[in-house]
C-alpha cells in the first residue's frame, strides 16, 4: 500500500494533468534554446550519428518487403519498418534536421533577434550537413554490401525506388505534410511521458503510408540510388533532396511551429513574456 501522507494536497491530480499549449510551448522552446548553445562539434557528431542511424528504418522496410509477397496489402506492413529509425534517433537524443525544424523556430520568434537567427541557421546548417553525410555513408555502406546481404540491398533498392516517381515540385508539396506532422511529434513528445514509443510510432507510421516525403529518410534512399548507379548525383540533389529539404523546413519551421507559437502568443503577452 502507497502512503500518500507526505504528498501535498492536490499533487497527485497535478501529475496526471496533460501540459497544456503553454507548458508544451514552454518545453519545446527550452529544449531548442539548448541545441542553440552546444557546441558546432558536439551537434555535428550527433548529427552525423542521427543520419548513419536513421538507415535503419530503410533497412527495417527492405527486410519487410523482402519477406513479404508482392500484393496489395505489401506496403502497409513494409511502413511497419518506417519508425524504426525514428525511434533509435529520438530515443537516443540524436540531433535530426526535422525535429530542429520547430524547436529552433521557437526560441526564434519568441524573442526574435539577430543572436537567434544567426544560432538558428549555424544550427539547421550543421546538422543537416551532418545528417547528409550520415546518409551518405549510410547509403554507401548498404550499396557496397556490408549492411546485409544481396537480397536485402535489392528489397531496399526497390523500395527507394518510390522517391523517382514524383518531380522535383510535386516531391516538395509533398514534403510538407512531413515536416508538419515531424514537428508535431517534436511538439507532442513533452506530453507523452510513458507513451513516447507509441506516439512515435504512431506518426512515423502515417507518414509512410501517406508516402509523404522525408528529407533525411529520403536521403538515405537517394544515396543508395545513387551509389547503386539508379539515379545521378545530380538528380538526386536537385531532383529529390533538395524539395523535400525546403518542404519539410516550410512544413515544420514555417507552418506548425508559427501556429504553436501563435495560439500562445496571447497568453505570454499577458504575463509579461516576449
Amino acid at each position: 500500500m502507497v502512503d500518500n501522507a507526505s504528498n501535498p494536497p492536490g499533487e497527485d491530480v497535478e501529475d496526471l494533468k496533460a501540459a497544456d499549449a503553454q507548458d508544451l510551448h514552454k518545453a519545446v522552446r527550452e529544449e531548442g534554446e539548448e541545441e542553440l548553445d552546444r557546441p558546432v562539434s558536439s551537434l555535428f557528431f550527433s548529427g552525423l550519428a542521427a543520419g548513419m542511424a536513421i538507415a535503419s528504418s530503410l533497412i527495417a522496410e527492405g527486410a519487410l518487403h523482402h519477406a513479404l509477397p508482392d500484393t496489395p496489402w505489401r506496403t502497409i506492413i513494409v511502413s511497419l519498418g518506417y519508425p524504426i529509425g525514428f525511434l533509435v534517433v529520438i530515443l537516443g537524443r540524436m540531433q535530426l534536421f526535422t525535429e530542429s525544424t520547430i524547436t529552433a523556430m521557437l526560441p526564434l520568434v519568441t524573442k526574435p533577434s539577430g543572436w537567434a537567427l544567426r544560432r538558428t541557421l549555424r544550427l539547421w546548417s550543421v546538422v543537416l550537413g551532418a545528417n547528409l553525410i550520415g546518409t551518405a555513408l549510410a547509403g554507401g555502406m548498404i550499396a557496397a554490401g556490408l549492411l546485409g546481404g544481396s537480397e536485402l540491398r535489392t528489397a531496399m533498392i526497390e523500395v527507394s525506388m518510390a522517391i523517382t516517381e514524383l518531380s522535383p515540385g510535386a516531391t516538395f508539396v509533398n514534403a510538407v505534410p512531413a515536416g508538419f506532422m515531424i514537428a508535431i511529434l517534436a511538439w507532442s513528445l513533452p506530453n507523452a511521458r510513458e507513451q513516447s514509443f507509441l506516439v512515435i510510432v504512431a506518426i512515423t507510421y502515417v507518414v509512410a503510408i501517406a508516402a509523404f516525403s522525408h528529407s533525411i529518410v529520403g536521403s538515405v534512399e537517394a544515396w543508395l540510388l545513387v551509389f547503386s548507379g539508379k539515379v545521378g548525383v545530380v538528380e538526386a540533389l536537385g531532383g529529390l533532396m533538395v524539395p523535400a529539404i525546403l518542404g519539410n523546413l516550410l512544413g515544420g519551421a514555417g507552418l506548425f511551429a508559427l501556429l504553436a507559437h501563435a495560439q500562445v502568443r496571447g497568453e505570454m503577452d499577458g504575463q509579461g513574456e516576449n
